[in-house]
């Protein structure tokens, strides 16, 4: 399979993107139809108090995320360089040490969560009338959390191969099985949210061990090893470094979804809990194709970059700018002029379609600009650049939308604040992080990357 690596450093730059980019935006997308699906099932055919409920689980199932995300977009890239390097062997056990703390993660998080799971989902929001859905959803969820732990967290390393139809194939085969078995088990089996629920980790362990069968198997030029098993402080430290800006930009989006939930009952109330599902909902539909499309194209970056190959390294991260600050004004702006069509996918409730429609405009309006992070963090990520990533994770959610989301209401007694909060944290900061890059870009090339000891 060393045709595959080896093109990340050979074949022309925009058809490369387009080659890598597409197939793991497609895998994102369908990625996302794990939870749109259960929302618009449940959002139509349960209710909207059980669209409430299920919406509130968001919260855990993006901390799982988050930590498989930890491993896996820390990992990849590190183990790209160490392939763009000729270092094949430390690429291996970058790869196999993830694994392990995968499935150290995994039982970290299900015994902390069974523990608190009641008064956990009461704390950001539930109320007697939704925690039973919520309850019932995420009870059966986390059975599933080994199986998204592999999914979300070791796929970025078959893409890190060149091999993103492989990654788009390894999602597609779950979310199709989840497409086909939710309205089974929600309406003909009669489960409601715990048929979604069981649906979906299903359908993740299919995608679970496709991922396993191929990342062990003569196909892939990055194979688990057993003997690389052990866990290597060495290893885990450098993928943690890396790790913990993906880690904060996803863990915090857990985090903003408490705030913004609890923020919403105390100031409004359940219909604009509820709206904040489809608003989540939406901004994953803008989020999660640009999301993709630079988790493909991260391994160019890595690749060219540990081999010395600077030109392409500029040719390939201007182009990503480029794309996915186009991207992101388009899709928001979209959202921003039919708020009432995106609403109608998960709802017929006429009240909560009035909310969303006069709250959608404002929540999203940042991510028309946002695209140029996005572009510039997934730089700073192909290029290892640990530090400046941790920074613009925590400068969105951390340094500015928390507080923002908090101190917003306080003054103003309206429940409006809270979503311009949303969109002043996400404008800003985008133009924080372009300044970030402007400043930085080319003492990060003319540096190069440090030569990493197995």
């Amino acid at each position: 399979m060393a045709h595959s690596e080896e093109k990340l450093g050979t074949e022309k730059i925009g058809r490369l993107i387009l080659s890598m980019g597409i197939p793991t935006l497609i895998a994102q997308v369908i990625n996302l139809l794990y939870n749109i699906v259960d929302r618009m099932y449940i959002g139509h055919l349960v209710g909207p108090e059980a669209l409430t409920g299920v919406g509130l689980t968001l919260p855990v199932i993006m901390l799982i995320s988050a930590f498989s995300a930890f491993v896996g977009a820390g990992g990849a890239p590190l183990a790209a360089i160490a392939m763009g390097q000729g270092d094949k062997k430390r690429a291996e056990m970058i790869l196999s040490n993830a694994v392990t703390v995968l499935c150290i993660f995994t039982i970290a998080l299900m015994t902390l969560f069974f523990v608190i799971e009641k008064p956990f989902l009461y704390l950001i929001g539930a109320s007697d009338v939704t925690y039973p859905f919520a309850g019932a959803y995420l009870r059966i969820y986390l059975l599933g959390t080994l199986f998204v732990q592999f999914v979300i967290g070791l796929n970025p390393f078959i893409t890190a191969q060149g091999q993103s139809r492989t990654a788009m194939l390894s999602v597609l085969i779950g979310a199709v099985l989840n497409i086909a078995l939710d309205p089974v088990f929600i309406f003909v089996l009669k489960m409601g949210v715990r048929g979604a629920a069981l649906a979906t980790i299903i359908s993740q362990l299919a995608s679970a061990l496709w991922t396993m069968r191929f990342l062990t198997s003569p196909k892939t030029s990055l194979r688990v090893q057993v003997k690389y098993l052990k866990p290597d402080l060495k290893i885990i430290g450098g993928v943690a470094a890396l790790g913990v800006s993906p880690f904060i930009m996803q863990s915090t989006e857990s985090l903003i979804s408490i705030v913004l939930s609890s923020g919403l009952q105390k100031y409004g109330g359940d219909v604009y809990v509820g709206s904040l599902t489809i608003l989540q909902s939406v901004m994953q539909l803008i989020n999660t194709p640009i999301s993709g499309f630079t988790q493909g194209v991260q391994p160019i970056l890595s690749y060219n970059y540990g081999a010395g190959n600077t030109e392409r390294v500029k040719m390939t991260y201007k182009r990503i700018i480029g794309i996915t600050a186009a991207a992101s004004f388009v899709i928001t702006l979209s959202a921003m002029l039919l708020p009432g069509m995106y609403a109608r996918v998960f709802t017929d409730d006429a009240e909560l379609i009035g909310v969303v429609r006069r709250v959608m405009p404002v929540f999203v309006a940042g991510m028309l600009i946002f695209g140029i992070q996005m572009g510039c963090q997934t730089t700073f990520m192909g290029l290892g650049q640990a530090k400046i990533s941790l920074f613009m994770a925590l400068l969105r959610k951390v340094f500015l939308l928390v507080p923002f989301a908090i101190i917003f209401p306080m003054i103003t007694k309206d429940v409006m604040s809270i979503y311009y909060a949303e969109c002043s944290a996400d404008a800003i900061a985008a133009m924080v992080c372009g300044t970030v890059f402007l400043c930085n870009i080319k003492k990060i090339l003319a540096r190069g990357p440090a030569k990493a000891k197995a």
